[in-house]
């Protein structure tokens, strides 16, 4: 019920008052039965406004920390996150993989449609990364066709560490839904899984119009955070020993 209210009442026709987003495409996701939306993920805000021009409900698979902040707005987005159906995943760890991929399953077997972002993170730079194979794996023991999406404009109107999104044009765009069922029973098959992956990747791609990176988000982030730091550690001023002069 909260959804809804949200969807229509609250939050969904804000959203379009402010951002007007232009969607084209939106044909292309089905009308009833499991279905896959993949995206890219620039923002915080794509969370809100792809939810709020879908005629369906959506649920994504949302990061655990959404639902475990401190203070009064961890509450507050803890509540929020649950209240509109989306559900928690822990990304650390040897199962956490396997974890998304059964709660994901779960929705597509409701004939829902399910969210997700391959990249696994926002990416820090308006850059597409590389996807992770778990989409894959839930296309094909599922069935459910992928439907690419690109959202364009969230990065400028909300980049990673910017509280309060500023506007701009925003434009969310669907493309063609994607089947794989030429590759039935084959969801063990590593190189399989990374062509279907790179498949809906470039999908995205193409409608999203954004530099490519053949590198994981996640990595990408790691490896800027660590040059930043030994950039930090390069330009402080050195400790010079003084010594007595006889």
């Amino acid at each position: 019920m909260f959804y809804y209210l949200l969807k229509y009442v609250v939050l969904g026709p804000l959203l379009r008052l402010l951002f007007r987003p232009r969607i084209e495409g939106l044909e292309h996701v089905p009308d009833s039965g499991a279905a896959i939306i993949a995206g890219n993920h620039l923002s915080f805000s794509d969370h809100f406004l792809m939810p709020a021009i879908l005629k369906r409900r959506i649920t994504f698979l949302a990061k655990a920390e959404y639902f475990t902040g401190p203070g009064v707005k961890g509450r507050l987005t803890a509540a929020f996150f649950r209240s509109v159906g989306q559900i928690p995943v822990d990304r650390s760890g040897k199962e956490a993989g396997q974890a998304a991929i059964r709660e994901g399953l779960g929705v597509l077997a409701k004939d829902e449609l399910l969210g997700i972002y391959p990249e696994g993170t926002r990416s820090h730079d308006g850059r597409l990364y590389k996807g992770k194979v778990g989409v894959a794996v839930m296309a094909l023991k599922s069935g459910a066709p992928v439907v690419p999406c690109a959202m364009i404009g969230t990065f400028e109107a909300q980049p990673p560490g910017k509280k309060i999104p500023t506007l701009y044009p925003v434009t969310i765009r669907f493309g063609e839904p994607l089947e794989f069922s030429r590759y039935l029973g084959m969801e063990n098959e590593k190189a399989v899984l990374r062509a279907i992956t790179d498949e809906i990747m470039y999908a995205i791609l193409k409608l999203s119009e954004q530099e490519y990176v053949d590198q994981y988000a996640a990595v990408a982030k790691a490896e800027q955070a660590e040059a930043k730091a030994k950039a930090g550690r390069t330009d402080r001023p050195g400790k010079f020993r003084r010594t007595r002069q006889d």
